[in-house]
């Protein structure tokens, strides 16, 4: 894939559940979060997930966005969703790692970004021999309390050549 990306805090989180953030170092040339998803990390902790690996991950690149704020996408979306879109379109990122549905088809329809998930990514992962198995992965993430979707799981799953 190997342009930029801008991530969202969900997918970078699910990565870290299944000690796999790496990939995204691999995949992207540049991987980009907006200090408000930084900061929802950074919460998160205070829940007990280990942020070790985003600590130890010098090559994600916190920025803050210079743009005017959007009011209406705020109103509608949360605000690391919000503002991963706004800094993709400030950078004007590649890829935008998104894995709530109304954020991507708002990220897709309105601003036309390319948004891709973690189902995709760890797809993706495999392609380039980063990843042994997508199901394996997924079930990980869901044993650690990730949602994903049956139809994303399987959509994924049938893309990694792992269903028929």
């Amino acid at each position: 894939m190997r342009g930029s990306l801008v991530s969202n805090t969900g997918p970078l989180i699910a990565l870290m559940l299944i000690n796999r953030l790496d990939i995204l170092r691999t995949l992207y040339r540049e991987v980009f979060i907006p200090e408000e998803v930084r900061n929802e990390l950074l919460q998160g902790e205070a829940l007990g997930i280990d942020l070790s690996p985003y600590r130890h991950a010098s090559w994600i690149q916190v920025q803050a966005i210079r743009i005017p704020q959007d009011i209406l996408l705020k109103t509608i979306l949360d605000i690391g969703e919000a503002s991963v879109i706004l800094l993709s379109r400030e950078v004007n990122a590649d890829y935008v790692l998104i894995d709530e549905r109304k954020a991507r088809k708002i990220a897709r329809t309105i601003y036309q970004l390319q948004v891709v998930g973690t189902a995709r990514v760890l797809v993706e992962a495999k392609k380039s021999g980063l990843l042994d198995n997508v199901g394996i992965a997924i079930q990980r993430m869901r044993d650690k309390g990730y949602w994903i979707h049956d139809d994303i799981v399987q959509f994924a799953m049938k893309e990694a050549g792992e269903l028929q």
